[in-house]
């Protein structure tokens, strides 16, 4: 693409009339440039891409965007925001691939994960080419990719859409976060259909308070549109048992959808039986009502459950269908992940790292709880302060052994973290183990036949931040080496 026509969706009004060179890629890392690219300068928090706009031309830039003027040898576009900027840019260049997807974006505090992969594989099993974007993977057809963040930046998602329509995928489904959507990262995406999980506190060290937390998520839903297509129709998909989704339904024009357990709801779930193997409901939608049958367990997966029929079903799934792939649903990586290498006693671990979803999944195992409950449960560095001796709180009032130890500590002293944990459990009966692999251990060796552990924070992770250093470390393997090392 010529970079006079790229940039005709940046100037309307003054349109660029500079050099014209042919753009092959964009690019807004001075590393993965090549001849041909357009490099966009980024300012973060620690660099200034404007400081490496040399280097992107000497390695074969030939435009650059900025908010300042450089002093190098290719045409400089300055626009006020490069960031914003970026979103339009790659929209345009991969030739708006979200309207050629169907798109579903899935955003809360918790169940992001497990809801993409329930809606993802319902797809799949109905016969769509589907793809995934979140906290574990990205997924295009049948191509597994790492990912760095829940929700990528606008260039990568962009381009990640845009080889999704190349690999043919009827269907996207994605975790959209909170800081996703307050820094524009996904600015560009025309979702058909958005889903909230629930709201509770996290990222309060970005966001600051709950009302602005909340706020950033409304984003979602409010950019739905505000027009009706009868052809293509929107849809937002609401818990109705969190007040939250008050304002979230006030937030967008497009058709809503609720569901939910204990309050009124146009998908809601009725007589909820849980034991270890698995959770049944009564599913009613109106005048009708079908029989549910999962694997999965708890109160917090049925929410995710009704999440995702809601989702499926306004896209045109039949609920027989629906219900079939959920009922063989074993569960998702890492979320309450049963680690099981012949012991008499139960070890799950599972990515709770909020108070809301600790307490969660610690009142699930009370159910069928006959005997003591671990759990090994720590906070992140350079994260929310405020949750630590909320965490701390929720562990000494639903497990009989509590063990606090390091998650990912990234630049703080571990133990300062776990100082501010006990603080809010003055009195009470605790361990604190700071080496998270010496926690796990510790808690394996003392359990005894029908005790349950519980090991908290990570999932699905298989690596622990200490510093600037990414060690190796997997909780369920550190599990397994523990339980056949007694």
């Amino acid at each position: 693409m010529k970079l006079q026509e790229l940039l005709k969706c940046l100037h309307p009004i003054v349109p660029y009339k500079g050099e014209n060179p042919e753009i092959t890629s964009i690019e807004n890392d001075n590393r993965k440039v090549q001849k041909g690219s357009l490099f966009i300068c980024i300012k973060g928090y620690t660099v200034d891409g404007h400081d490496f706009a040399g280097s992107a031309v000497e390695n074969g830039a030939v435009a650059v965007l900025a908010e300042r003027p450089l002093n190098i040898d290719v045409p400089v576009i300055l626009v006020q925001d490069t960031i914003r900027a970026m979103a339009v840019v790659a929209d345009a260049y991969y030739s708006q691939p979200t309207k050629k997807l169907h798109l579903i974006g899935i955003t809360g505090t918790n169940g992001k994960t497990t809801t993409s992969h329930l809606i993802e594989k319902i797809f799949a099993d109905a016969g769509k080419k589907t793809g995934l974007i979140g906290t574990m993977y990205t997924k295009i057809a049948d191509q597994i990719l790492e990912t760095k963040n829940t929700t990528p930046e606008s260039l990568t998602l962009q381009k990640t859409f845009h080889q999704m329509v190349e690999a043919k995928v009827d269907l996207a489904v994605m975790e959209v976060s909170s800081h996703a959507l307050d820094m524009g990262r996904v600015h560009g995406c025309d979702y058909d259909v958005a889903v909230f999980t629930n709201l509770s506190q996290d990222h309060l060290d970005y966001h600051q308070t709950m009302e602005e937390y909340q706020r950033a998520k409304s984003l979602l839903f409010a950019q739905l549109g505000n027009t009706f297509d009868l052809n293509k129709p929107k849809f937002a998909v609401l818990n109705s048992d969190d007040p939250a989704s008050d304002m979230y339904k006030r937030s967008t024009a497009a058709h809503v959808v609720t569901y939910g357990i204990d309050q009124q709801a146009d998908i809601q779930a009725q007589n909820i039986q849980m034991t270890p193997k698995g959770t049944t409901f009564t599913l009613v939608m109106g005048e009708y009502s079908y029989p549910v049958q999962m694997q999965l367990i708890g109160k917090f997966s049925v929410y995710n459950v009704l999440a995702s029929i809601a989702a499926a079903s306004v896209s045109g799934i039949g609920m027989k269908d629906i219900i079939r792939s959920i009922e063989e649903v074993q569960g998702v990586a890492g979320r309450f992940e049963l680690v099981n290498a012949g012991q008499d006693f139960t070890v799950i671990v599972d990515y709770a790292h909020t108070p809301d979803s600790l307490e969660n999944v610690l009142k699930t195992i009370q159910h069928f709880a006959s005997k003591r409950v671990f759990v090994v449960v720590g906070c992140g560095g350079d994260r929310d302060r405020t949750k630590r001796p909320l965490m701390a709180q929720i562990a000494c009032k639903w497990a009989t052994n509590p063990i606090f130890t390091s998650d990912n500590p990234r630049s703080e002293d571990p133990n300062a973290i776990l100082t501010e944990m006990e603080a809010g459990v003055a009195g009470e009966s605790y361990q604190v183990i700071p080496d998270r692999k010496e926690a796990i251990f510790t808690a394996v060796k003392h359990a005894e036949t029908g005790d349950i552990i519980l090991i908290a924070g990570k999932g699905h992770e298989t690596y622990q931040i200490v510093g600037n250093v990414v060690h190796d470390f997997d909780d369920r393997l550190i599990a397994r080496e523990a339980i056949e090392g007694r």
